[in-house]
């Protein structure tokens, strides 16, 4: 029986033997010859005695001699090995039920591949897996399941057979499967979700200047190339798998976790450790040690300590200023109705690099606590060369909004502190200004005094009144240069002081204002203010025709209630104010057409009419 793809076998592999029938006359010598050889003279037959011991009769005597038997039995041995060896898979191999043996490497990718064709639809499907009792299914492309057909061919070709094996034995090879295992391993997680028990990474941190420890404890995890071994297996096979969690154990056991708090959490925060520099001394005290003195677990839950350079140079403060000098940016202003640039200088600074080494050196010892440091030059972060190919040549918005009591007043006072301090920003393309980040706290030892605030929805004194006010007039001209709103709030209650919806407060440090420089260029922000105005302009390269707000009508009017309020100092009698619900939209053009187009929305309450003295009888 033949079968298709198969070569048929010759119908008798043995070797042939050539054989020449010859005859003896009564007497005198034969003449034999084989093919191919000369022919050899043979005697003649002897004579045969009777039994009784005479001479017999003389007969003709028929004999066939083999002629080259012995090439002949060779040639077959070599038939046979030929047949074995032929191509460069060995006999008798297969791979996923598929015969690739007698072939070569090109013939059996050929019939691999088309016997993963018939397979593809099997194994294309979704493979089923369960991980801790939760099942789901993955796309088998999505994380790189595929049988590397050229590997398992090389394989198939280098498969252990001897010769008697390849004439009549057989091998199953198993196909040579890839997976992505990290693409993997982030599948079985998002089936396992938070249902595994993780590891308790080994902490010391610190409270004030005491260490407070987390001890390390096993939990069961996914590994990896376990996971990978099992879903090859299952993905070929076409069964659900299975995915086993494994114990895993911190590197860093609870004895060793002791040995760091006895022998560093502990000595490093003992004492100060002296820091000695060309232009003098500053003392670090434990509790900037504690700050920057970090214990790190890394994945596997090695705990490792090391000094934070960043976390140091806060926790010191102003005391470096005893041995540093800081760098100074190049500064814009405006004069004339065109940008200014000043130079800015370097400074002396810390350098940072191996401190923290020499630091972590000293920290376990109970004396010779002293570190040396090295002053470096710091060149300024924005030279007058940057500055100037930042783009900014032409105001692209302004706005002014306007205010009563001149600068008699504190809350006058207070908006021009505010706008000095942010006079001549200039935010690099790409960033973010953030208000309070710009100026840190505002209270009365930055010069801001009180004024009249809203708290708890009535307006009492409070230090920094009237920064809201600066916010707005900055807001507006971010919101009319095009600039991306990255946070700001209305107020709760409407003051027609300012537009409706398009206007914010601040309050230090938990509501902050920021926008985002969105474009290529560079922003300067020009602050000025007169005794009842304050104006705030944006300068850069004008990138859009127009921005423009639309309103909406206002909707869901309530009006003020009446509250009388116990007279006194804090009691600020006010005429009320309806609330209502507004819909703005910012409407931004370039090139003749609508590019943009924001809604902004706000629900105003409406301020209570609050009067300071007790109800008329």
């Amino acid at each position: 029986m033949t079968l298709y793809g198969e070569k048929s076998p010759p119908a008798d592999d043995r070797p042939t033997v050539q054989v020449t029938a010859v005859t003896w006359p009564d007497d005198g010598p034969v003449t034999v010859s084989a093919p191919g050889e000369l022919p050899q003279v043979m005697p003649p037959p002897a004579q045969v005695c009777s039994p009784e011991g005479g001479p017999s009769r003389p007969r003709r005597v028929r004999m066939l001699l083999a002629v080259g038997v012995s090439g002949g039995v060779l040639a077959a041995v070599a038939g046979a090995g030929a047949w074995a060896y032929a191509g460069d898979v060995p006999r008798g191999t297969s791979v996923l039920g598929t015969e690739l043996g007698g072939r070569s490497r090109a013939e059996a990718d050929r019939e691999l591949r088309a016997e993963l064709e018939r397979r593809a639809a099997a194994l294309a499907g979704p493979l089923r897996v369960t991980v801790d009792g939760r099942t789901a299914e993955i796309n088998p492309t999505d994380v790189g399941l595929a049988v590397d057909v050229p590997a398992t061919v090389a394989a198939a070709a280098a498969a252990d057979a001897h010769p008697v094996s390849r004439l009549v034995g057989s091998r199953t090879v198993d196909p040579v499967v890839t997976v992505d295992v990290d693409r993997l391993d982030d599948a079985l997680r998002r089936v396992l979700g938070n249902q595994a028990q993780g590891m308790t990474m080994p902490a010391i941190t610190y409270q004030g200047v005491t260490p407070k420890v987390v001890q390390p404890k096993p939990g069961l995890a996914l590994d990896p190339q376990r996971s990978a071994e099992v879903v090859r297996a299952g993905w070929l096979a076409g069964t659900p798998v299975t995915v086993p969690l494994v114990e895993r154990h911190p590197a860093t056991t609870p004895e060793e976790l002791d040995r760091l708090v006895t022998e560093l959490a502990k000595p490093a925060v003992a004492a100060p450790v002296t820091l000695r520099t060309e232009k003098g001394s500053v003392r670090i005290p434990p509790a900037a040690i504690a700050r920057s003195l970090r214990f790190t677990a890394d994945k596997t839950g090695k705990l490792t300590p090391s000094v934070d350079a960043k976390r140091l140079r806060a926790a010191l403060g102003g005391d470096l200023a005893a041995i540093e000098v800081p760098p100074k940016n190049a500064t814009m202003t405006i004069s004339g109705g065109r940008p200014t640039t000043t130079d800015g200088r370097p400074g002396q600074q810390l350098d940072m690099t191996n401190l923290g080494q020499g630091l972590l050196a000293v920290l376990p010892k109970s004396d010779g606590r002293e570190v040396t440091g090295q002053l470096k030059p710091t060149p300024p972060e924005l030279t007058a060369e940057k500055l100037t190919g930042l783009g900014i040549k032409e105001r692209v918005s302004t706005f002014t909004t306007r205010f009563t009591g001149g600068m008699a007043s504190s809350r006058s006072r207070n908006i021009a502190t505010i706008a000095r301090q942010v006079d001549g920003t200039v935010v690099l393309p790409g960033k973010t200004f953030s208000l309070n980040g710009h100026t840190g706290e505002r209270g009365y030892a930055q010069g801001y005094l009180d004024a009249p605030v809203i708290l708890d929805g009535k307006l009492v004194p409070g230090v920094g009144g009237g920064i809201s006010q600066f916010t707005t007039t900055l807001f507006n001209a971010t919101y009319y240069a095009g600039l991306e709103d990255v946070q700001h709030k209305p107020h709760s209650y409407w003051f027609d002081r300012y537009p409706a919806v398009i206007e914010s407060t601040i309050i230090w440090p938990d509501l902050d204002f920021k926008f985002r420089n969105n474009t290529e260029y560079g922003v300067l922000i020009d602050t000025s203010y007169t005794s009842s105005s304050i104006t705030v302009s944006i300068w850069s390269t004008k990138i859009y025709d127009s921005v423009k707000t639309e309103y909406g009508p206002r909707r869901n009017i309530t009006t003020p209630k009446l509250i009388h309020l116990e007279p006194g100092p804090s009691c600020i009698a006010t005429n009320g104010i309806n609330g209502f619900t507004q819909d703005a939209f910012r409407v931004i053009k370039k090139g003749g057409k609508v590019v943009k187009r924001e809604k902004f929305s706000w629900r105003y309450d409406a301020e209570p009419r609050y009067v300071c003295g007790p109800k008329p009888s």
